[in-house]
């Protein structure tokens, strides 16, 4: 008899420890840690606790991301506050410059606005026609490199020492773009392609009802 036709027998017929309980206690396996003898029992707990160790650590970065979750929603509502308490654009601008800044963490935060009111700040100098186009065309934020990003010159000197960003762009209610908020660090994988763009998206949908609400 072949060891396929044992296997297949016992699939077939599950019933067969049932009847013959006794010989389960005689079925030895190498342990593959200590590679002595174990009984089957032995080994099925072994691979219990190996599968109790997975999910343990599973469960731990569950929670490790619902906690990174629960601290960035914090720190959005503390903005969304901000921004709603902000009765002018120059008000709107330091709360975004203020929270990004501060409780986000981003050392560089800028902004540039077109198509709608004007102002004297730096956030309506003049912005080249091709980074217009470039933000009218983002399905959702750009994260990455600074390479060939235009936008990069909006950081003056500190423009040499950035290495990722994130472009946000700034949406009217129908959907024309009028700005474009960029967000940049020294870090290379602070803003990485692969990163997750729902806050982002968020921010940049309130700030853009905010300003909305107070440029001239």
């Amino acid at each position: 008899m072949k060891s396929e036709d044992v296997a297949r027998y016992l699939h077939d017929h599950p019933e067969f420890f049932d009847q013959y309980a006794d010989m389960l206690a005689l079925v030895t396996l190498p342990d593959p840690h200590s590679g002595r003898a174990i009984s089957i029992t032995e080994k099925q707990l072994f691979n219990l606790r190996d599968k109790v160790r997975t999910l343990e650590s599973k469960l731990v970065e569950l929670i490790s991301f619902g906690e990174e979750n629960d601290s960035i929603s914090e720190k959005v509502h503390g903005l969304a506050a901000a921004l709603i308490a902000a009765t002018d654009q120059a008000a709107v601008v330091r709360a975004l410059y203020s929270h990004l800044g501060g409780a986000f963490a981003v050392p560089h935060v800028t902004l540039r606005l077109w198509g709608a009111g004007q102002g004297d700040g730096h956030e309506f100098d003049a912005v080249a026609d091709a980074v217009k186009v470039f933000a009218s065309n983002l399905q959702r934020p750009y994260c990455g490199t600074v390479t060939g990003q235009e936008s990069l010159a909006w950081f003056g000197e500190a423009a040499t020492h950035l290495r990722s960003m994130t472009q946000v762009p700034l949406r009217e209610s129908g959907g024309a773009c009028f700005g474009l908020l960029v967000m940049a660090s020294e870090e290379p994988h602070r803003f990485y392609p692969e990163l997750g763009t729902l806050y982002l998206e968020r921010i940049g949908e309130m700030a853009s009802a905010a300003l909305l609400r107070v440029i001239a």
